[in-house]
């Protein structure tokens, strides 16, 4: 017990023992101990950049729609149309008339529908070229005969009548058929060429003073004058080709017809959607519409 020296750390003798062991303050870190805040962006303020950005793209959008929808309302006031330029009838540019139609075969037909709807194409051309020599064959009978003045009259009138409407009423519902696969305008080729049929074979047949140089009407004429009825009996046979080529033809778009999935059903559909989104249709409801409502409010 004497030999054991209490220890005391506030005497000079224990602080000169730990001198030797003081660590600097200098040697201490001086970074604070300060969490610093995370760089990354925390999932609200994420979303609500996204929602930032997706409303300043509906802004631009809905402007850019805005200003399309001014510059097409200016072009239709000055008459320029939106499609593409109607390029038939092919006529001049100084011509006054310009094209009426849209017509292109490799652009708006189907690879596996253009044979078939430039044959029609062709049989229209054939068809035109038959009714202007019928008014040729006419045109010789009268010169020797003065009574058949009456068949020559018709021949021009059928050439001036027929001819757009063959364009018309058969031709372009059937390139309309084919080009949008429409099975109205399918249904109404159909009942519209079923009549042309008709009429070619009236018009090879030839019957007399309906302006027609059937085989009835150049043979008639053969004691008259024989140059005259054989130029009659070609234009006849001008007719009986056509009518040919067309019940050819009208079997050959019913079997296209009858692959394409068209139906009376789809044909149906089609005319009532065109009907109810025909701005004239819909001009003439709301008249409708309003003249009744204006009647019922006077009566009451």
């Amino acid at each position: 017990m004497d030999g054991i020296q209490e220890f005391n750390p506030f005497s000079a003798g224990g602080l000169d023992q730990h001198n030797d062991t003081t660590i600097p303050i200098s040697d201490r870190s001086s970074q604070p101990a300060v969490l610093q805040p995370s760089q990354e962006p925390t999932p609200k303020a994420s979303a609500s950049a996204a929602q930032v950005e997706l409303l300043r793209q509906q802004e631009e959008l809905e402007r850019k729609a805005a200003e399309l929808e001014r510059k097409e309302q200016e072009l239709h006031s000055r008459g320029v149309s939106m499609g593409p330029e109607n390029n038939w009838p092919p006529l001049p540019r100084f011509f006054p008339i310009k094209p009426c139609f849209y017509q292109d075969f490799d652009e708006e037909i189907p690879v596996e529908h253009q044979r078939v709807c430039k044959m029609m194409y062709y049989l229209w051309m054939y068809h035109c070229v038959t009714l202007f020599l019928n008014i040729l064959a006419c045109l010789a009978h009268f010169t020797v005969d003065a009574g058949h003045g009456v068949d020559f009259g018709l021949a021009i009138l059928w050439f001036i009548l027929f001819s757009p409407a063959a364009f018309i009423c058969w031709y372009r519902p059937v390139y309309k058929a084919f080009k949008s696969d429409s099975s109205f305008n399918f249904f109404f080729f159909f009942f519209m060429f079923s009549f042309q049929v008709v009429v070619y074979i009236i018009q090879s047949v030839g019957i007399p003073s309906w302006g027609n140089s059937g085989w009835i009407y150049a043979i008639s004429v053969i004691g008259t004058n024989l140059a005259v009825a054989v130029f009659m009996m070609v234009v006849a046979g001008f007719f009986t080709v056509s009518a040919v080529l067309s019940v050819i033809l009208l079997k050959m778009v019913h079997g296209k017809y009858r692959n394409t999935g068209a139906s009376f059903q789809k044909a149906q559909q089609e005319f009532s959607s065109g009907v109810i989104s025909n701005k004239t249709f819909q001009s003439a409801a709301a008249n409708a519409a309003s003249t009744a409502a204006q009647s019922a409010f006077q009566r009451n």
